[in-house]
């Protein structure tokens, strides 16, 4: 399906602009850019009219005295045009430099802010490339493209107002050509425009692939998928490199008519002078500045070709920034200090809770739940794959909002209590635990950056993680490698409970995560838990019914609904219940 071609309506003109408010605080910079933009263009436009100045001093015989006169104002005009480019350039590569810095914080934060079901929609390759490459294009839009514009807007207007003033007739002539090229500057560019769009699309696409593969290499290498993901991967490079292609021969054509073109006018140009010059309209001196004049303002006109194939892309890469931007963030915010009204207690309640997923609206995932959660309780979710388990998880984080119904901690509603200062008070030791490429130190200060070495070395033996640590050669300062790989599945998990620990919540989310670990690892990790529960309410996700015997209250979901609920032993005592069917299941297994 062909996607839809950027317009430059009003509207999209507001976004533009919207844009150039990141050029505001280097506004001095800029418009002194802009000056010195002005007076190179300036000394530029005065360059032809004194070398016709010079040809005709020497056609009338004139003195030396003159000539040279002339041709010091020509070295002069030159050295000035040198220093106005040489800061021209500077400026503005100083501003541009400055404003991508301002555009990638600001596009950064603003992805981080935004909600979960954002990422629902988008891959972290394609999201990434939005960051990356389609910003560097906008770097050079918001800067240098618009003073190259402005600059040969002020060569072409300027130099057509001296032709003018030269001589109109030839003037009127040499204008009566431009037209035709201009007609195909849109002609062509309304082309270009495209296939650059679809080829920064493919761009992304082929980010996206290279993304996955990597993050899942080890998936790729336990199914010997490699030459499936190089078949992809070469299919889409192939894709790009086609588009790329059909866009040179679109550019080349389009360099080869504006060429033809403008060497055709210049030879009519000097035809007609010619016959000026030998009716005695027009001096020998004028028509070489008209000629040179001539080259100018056709090469200019030649040149915006370029630009207009970077505002293009420019307009392509805005449009899908700007989706980002116009995307309604999380309202958080930093968490120094948490005020006393706010701190949680640990009650929470499920008010006849709903929800379903926003990317599945019709599939109903939970549906009218009441739970009480009492402070300082060890609260267990069970059931078949599917019935709700993660997604009641997600809610008590408010990565998502219900549908309807409530949900309420110590009494308060939760969308009343800052999202940041709730969150802050929660902790989670998922099942599939993440892990950032550096140090086992910095792994461990994620929940609680700037955290004293002392507060990380106790939350590392509080998780029994000490002792394996401490044998590494760099301890703390130990690599574990991508997503950490480096280290075994117990060791991931008691880093993420080190994590938990030093973060120190009210409430605690564990999704159980022994039932993958060796007798030993699960052992520590079991015990690293049990510690962390103490004085919290816990919400755990159990897989493994052993290992929740003990907890103060066990709910149990079936599509969505909480079908049953009591102790453990209460529970069993339920004939056909799914709590004891799944108990004699696993324990007969």
């Amino acid at each position: 399906m062909e996607e839809p071609k950027p317009k430059l309506t009003i509207s999209g003109l507001r976004k533009l602009l919207r844009l150039y408010s990141y050029i505001k605080p280097y506004k001095y910079e800029y418009a002194l850019g802009m000056l010195f933009l002005v007076g190179s263009s300036s000394a530029s436009l005065a360059f032809p009219k004194l070398l016709g100045q010079l040809v005709d001093l020497g056609n009338q015989g004139k003195l030396a005295q003159e000539i040279n006169r002339i041709a010091l104002i020509l070295i002069g005009v030159l050295i000035a045009q040198s220093v106005f480019s040489y800061f021209r350039i500077y400026l503005f590569v100083n501003v541009a430099e400055k404003t991508l810095a301002d555009l990638r914080q600001s596009t950064f934060n603003h992805l981080i802010r935004l909600p979960m079901k954002f990422f629902q929609y988008r891959r972290v390759g394609e999201l990434n490339s939005r960051i990356s490459s389609d910003i560097t294009l906008l770097q050079d839009a918001l800067t240098s493209t618009l003073a190259e514009f402005l600059r040969q807007l002020i060569i072409i207007i300027g130099g057509v107002s001296l032709l003018m003033f030269t001589s109109f007739k030839l003037t009127l002539f040499m204008l009566a050509i431009v037209p035709v090229i201009m007609i195909l500057v849109v002609f062509f560019g309304r082309y270009i425009r495209k296939l650059s769009k679809q080829a920064q699309s493919q761009v992304a696409d082929s980010n996206t692939i290279v993304e996955e593969t990597l993050q899942g290499i080890q998936s790729v290498k336990a199914f010997t998928n490699e030459f499936f993901e190089m078949a992809r991967y070469r299919k889409k490079t192939l894709d790009i490199a086609q588009t790329g292609i059909q866009n040179g021969k679109l550019r080349g054509a389009f360099s080869s008519f504006t060429i033809l073109g403008l060497f055709g006018a210049m030879v009519a140009v000097i035809w007609k002078g010619s016959a000026l010059v030998a009716s005695r309209e027009l001096a020998t001196g004028e028509l070489f500045s008209f000629v040179i004049y001539s080259m100018f303002i056709g090469g200019t006109i030649g040149g915006m070709a370029d630009v207009f194939t970077r505002v293009q892309k420019f307009i392509g890469a805005t449009e899908d920034l700007l989706e980002i931007f116009d995307e309604q963030v999380e309202l958080v915010g930093e968490t120094i200090q948490i005020p006393p009204e706010e701190v949680l207690h640990g009650s929470i309640c499920f008010d006849k809770v709903s929800f379903s997923y926003p990317s599945r609206p019709e599939m109903q995932v939970l549906t009218d739940v009441n739970v009480t959660v009492k402070p300082d309780t060890l609260v267990a979710l069970v059931g078949p794959s599917g019935a709700g388990k993660s997604t009641f998880v997600s809610l008590l984080l408010r990565l998502y909002d219900p549908a309807s119904g409530h949900i309420l901690f110590d009494g308060r509603d939760n969308r009343n209590i800052p999202l940041s200062v709730l969150r802050s008070q929660m902790a989670i030791v998922p099942q599939d635990i993440f892990l950032f490429g550096g140090t086992i130190r910095e792994n461990i200060a994620y929940g609680k950056p700037g955290a004293s070495e002392e507060k990380i070395a106790d939350a590392a033996r509080n998780a029994n993680a000490w002792e394996f640590i401490s044998q590494f050669p760099e301890g703390m300062d130990t690599l574990v490698g991508e997503r950490g790989t480096q280290l075994s599945g117990g060791q991931r998990q008691r880093i993420a409970i080190a994590r938990a620990v030093l973060k120190n919540p009210k409430i605690l989310i564990l999704d159980e995560a022994t039932s993958s670990l060796d007798s030993e690892s699960e052992r520590l990790v079991q015990d690293a838990l049990e510690k962390l529960m103490k004085g919290r309410t816990s919400i755990v996700v159990a897989h493994r019914l052993s290992t929740i015997r003990q907890a103060d209250h066990i709910l149990v979901l079936d599509n969505g609904r909480i079908v049953e609920q009591g102790t453990h032993d209460q529970l069993l005592q339920v004939t056909d219940g799914l709590y004891r069917n799944l108990s004699e299941l696993q324990f007969a297994g």
